[in-house]
């Protein structure tokens, strides 16, 4: 029989655990979180110093049974959750609700390896009540913001909706960016190439140089009419070179994943969305089964926001690159990366556990999915210790009367990082790649200072200035991680959230608020301006961490909140009126006027007279029906899989579409 108890959150992490460990240890998994706030009522004494109280969640008492009867008659008992805060708070819980009294050790790794696991067994220690009150701070002031804001919600617009503290900032991100967009006005400009040659010389030597200045002044061409007229100019001008520069420069390689980054470059490279980045990440991490040495963690914990890397594995991946690539590709000292001011030092990036575990030797154990992110995780730390990639950058100014144009070229002088990485290009800085993809493709020939060139065309080209793009997956997590706002293990819960109350649709890859979202969002910036300020919910987390260090109360926190949070309470209780939206429709069972309300599902018609007369029906979107000689109209329907058109006519007529078409008559 065992004589120690380890208790994790998954079954499919306990089973990889319970190899490490061996028969002395019985491994048994908590299904996830057992015990939280209660879901009906606020759960929190906001007179008593935000003390809260913890119930067992609704179908999780079998299991807590469970886990009891496992103890009985163990010499030791470990909590082996997650090494971030949530997984602290949850051991926490764990003990004080089933093993209050006794001896309880706290254990974490970063890697379920057999030497990370070894190691941590071996260091078990107390729970850190710090990091236990971060979190407890965390829980309660999101309990509370809900709890309080939810039914003013319900009051304004519908019943069913929900606010957060962290969620509505991002919804307000996505909104305000949105009405940017509906209010930009495109401004027409031309850009004009001159595809030039060197004359006299045999084979292939076109380039393209691009119109910069004139008469020193930046090009700046508004009309199709003045770019025909400046190319009508300079068809019997004389190209000629004023000067060359040649410059080498360095990329650096990145930085290995943290979670955003990895989010990003999921989203940019692999078009995952957060959610799905997380799931898969966390099945790599908890352990796969790869034939004999089945289940192993592939990689470290997914939910980390530093960039640090055990030196040991520094150490592997440095002979690896020798290895496979050669000293030149080493550099003389390991890369060291700078962490943002709020990362968890402790914490490793998001690496291979074992670098000679290639993607290409674990295909046939990997589904698709994870065999790419797995890729993507892998090269990056390979390329992250690499030396810089370098090129030789041209750029040719060449004078044609007062017209100034340049010409652009680039070299590849060594791969460097780019050798494990040149598939993979970094999202940090895509602009700039974007250019350098541009210079690579203009080859520019080797050419003298004062050297006359012959034009073989000249390009005008219209373009219009573009509006700020919607957010994408990508672009939110890294502007939320600019802003300073949630952390590693709430980006993705962020944009799920919002998603499923639709409050936003995710529209080709792209973050689309909805009517629903703009009226949410419209509601809380103008009764709860400072709550969901994007500077202030910046703060909290800054001061979240400092209770995490030791260095701040979490009561604190939650009692400089609570008040002002009060006070714009109170006034949105007593000023906030429901919006009523009448129709020129009346109702076909009372006569009454139909009203516009809105309900999780969308918007709908309801007569005035609720509720005496409880009769409602769908706003059709006026487009007819797919199914000839039918007669009903498309209406908006939500399923598990998301939005689509159905008939009005249902269950008569059983006419589905994902897009809406096009009404014909």
């Amino acid at each position: 029989m065992s004589k120690n108890l380890v208790i994790v959150e998954s079954p499919t992490k306990a089973k990889t655990i319970s190899k490490i460990l061996g028969d002395d240890f019985r491994v048994v998994s908590s299904m996830g979180h057992i015990i939280d706030l209660p879901a009906k009522k606020l759960g929190v004494d906001v007179e008593d110093k935000f003390k809260p109280t913890y119930v067992v969640i609704p179908g999780k008492k079998k299991i807590l049974a469970q886990l009891k009867k496992e103890a009985k008659g163990k010499e030791n008992i470990y909590i082996a959750t997650d090494p971030d805060r949530e997984g602290e708070a949850i051991g926490w819980q764990i003990k004080e609700k089933l093993f209050k009294g006794k001896n309880v050790l706290r254990v974490s790794f970063h890697e379920i390896t057999p030497h990370a696991v070894a190691e941590a067994f071996k260091n078990a220690r107390e729970f850190d009540r710090h990091m236990i009150e971060a979190q407890v701070g965390r829980r309660v002031l999101d309990r509370m913001v809900g709890y309080f804001l939810s039914p003013l919600l319900w009051k304004k617009i519908a019943r069913g909706l929900s606010a957060g503290r962290v969620q509505s900032v991002g919804l307000r991100l996505i909104a305000e960016r949105e009405r940017q967009i509906q209010k930009f006005t495109a401004s027409e400009y031309w850009e004009i190439s001159a595809e030039l040659f060197k004359p006299k010389v045999s084979g292939e030597s076109n380039f393209c140089a691009k119109l910069e200045k004139i008469e020193n002044q930046k090009a700046e061409i508004k009309r199709n009419q003045d770019a025909q007229s400046i190319c009508d100019q300079l068809k019997d001008k004389e190209f000629k070179v004023l000067e060359i520069k040649k410059t080498e420069k360095k990329r650096y390689p990145p930085a290995p994943f943290i979670t955003s980054t990895m989010q990003q470059e999921a989203f940019n490279k692999l078009r995952f969305n957060a959610s799905k980045t997380m799931l898969i990440a966390q099945q790599l991490y908890e352990g796969i089964d790869i034939g004999e040495d089945n289940p192993v963690g592939l990689i470290t914990y997914m939910r980390t926001d530093s960039p640090n890397v055990a030196a040991e594995a520094i150490l592997e991946v440095r002979e690896h690159i020798g290895r496979s690539f050669g000293k030149d590709f080493l550099p003389e000292k390991p890369n060291v990366f700078k962490a943002k001011k709020s990362a968890q030092e402790a914490h490793e990036a998001i690496r291979p556990s074992y670098i000679c575990r290639s993607p290409e030797s674990l295909k046939d154990f990997l589904n698709h999915d994870q065999i790419r992110l797995y890729e993507l995780i892998y090269n990056r730390f390979l390329a992250s210790q690499m030396k810089p990639a370098e090129f030789l950058a041209t750029s040719v100014d060449i004078l044609a009367d007062k017209y100034l144009f340049v010409a652009n070229g680039s070299h590849l002088l060594f791969e460097g990082f780019l050798a494990a990485y040149n598939k993979i290009q970094t999202e940090e800085k895509e602009e700039e790649e974007d250019e350098d993809k541009e210079k690579a493709k203009n080859v520019v020939p080797p050419l003298e200072q004062g050297e006359l060139l012959g034009l073989k065309a000249l390009n005008p080209s219209q373009h219009f200035t573009k509006p700020p793009p919607r957010f994408s997956d990508s672009s939110l997590i890294k502007a939320l991680e600019e802003e300073g706002i949630g952390r590693p293990s709430t980006y993705a819960p962020i944009i799920y959230t919002i998603i499923l109350r639709d409050y936003v649709r995710r529209i080709r890859g792209y973050l689309n608020p909805t009517e629903l979202g703009f009226k949410v969002n419209d509601l809380l910036v103008e009764y709860f301006p400072k709550i969901i300020d994007v500077k202030f919910t910046a703060l909290i987390e800054e001061k979240l961490d400092e209770v995490a260090e030791g260095t701040l109360s979490h009561v604190k926190i939650l009692e400089d909140f609570y008040l002002p949070f009060k006070e714009s309470l109170d006034f949105a209780q007593a000023n906030i009126v429901k919006e009523v939206v009448t129709t020129d429709q009346l109702c076909d069972k009372c006569g009454k006027p139909l009203i516009v309300k809105w309900g999780r599902r969308g918007k709908f018609l309801s007569c005035s007279a609720f509720p005496e007369c409880k009769n409602s029906k769908s706003i059709t979107s006026g487009v007819k029906c797919g199914i000839e000689n039918c007669g009903g109209e498309l209406i908006e329907r939500r399923s598990k899989r998301g939005f689509f058109y159905g008939c009005s006519n249902f269950p008569k007529c059983t006419f589905t579409s994902r897009d809406l078409p096009e009404d014909k008559e």
